[in-house]
């Protein structure tokens, strides 16, 4: 039952992280999306991350990723700050480790919460809290044979 000023359906689901994971195979948009859909929810965001054929100018051949045995606990303590700062009424959110090819999916996160402005502000905080705090790194192979480590990426 809704509390006082809220509105029918608007209260805080049982548990919002409906998805959290760290995962050695491809990702899957389809189930982010399902893993955050919730009745209560009028705006759902969605963020994929692909590896993209360049950085810094540089063309990238390959990317692996890699993580600290913690990452998954990690997200997942980013991810309960999302949901204390914002109305979140489900959140998902994996990661890709390994080889990837470029165009490959390295990363999926999603929100839902009551309105879409509420949604895009967490889900964009979602991502730029994991890119930043979850220790995850990627090792890029340049197209001139150069490489290099990407902090927490």
């Amino acid at each position: 039952m809704a509390q006082a000023n809220e509105h029918p359906g608007e209260h805080a689901a049982q548990d919002p992280l409906k998805l959290i994971g760290i995962r050695e195979t491809p990702l899957s948009v389809d189930e982010v999306f399902r893993a955050v859909g919730e009745a209560a929810a009028g705006g759902i965001a969605l963020f994929v991350g692909t590896v993209r054929n360049h950085d810094g100018g540089a063309g990238v051949d390959a990317l692996g990723y890699s993580c600290h045995p913690s990452a998954e606990e990690e997200i997942r303590r980013v991810a309960e700050k999302v949901v204390a700062d914002y109305p979140v009424r489900a959140l998902a959110a994996v990661h890709r480790v390994g080889d990837l090819r470029v165009g490959e999916i390295a990363v999926v996160v999603a929100v839902a919460c009551p309105h879409r402005a509420e949604a895009f502000e967490a889900c964009r905080r979602l991502i730029d809290d994991l890119k930043h705090e979850v220790p995850i790194w990627k090792h890029q192979t340049f197209s001139d044979g150069t490489e290099e480590w990407v902090g927490a990426c």
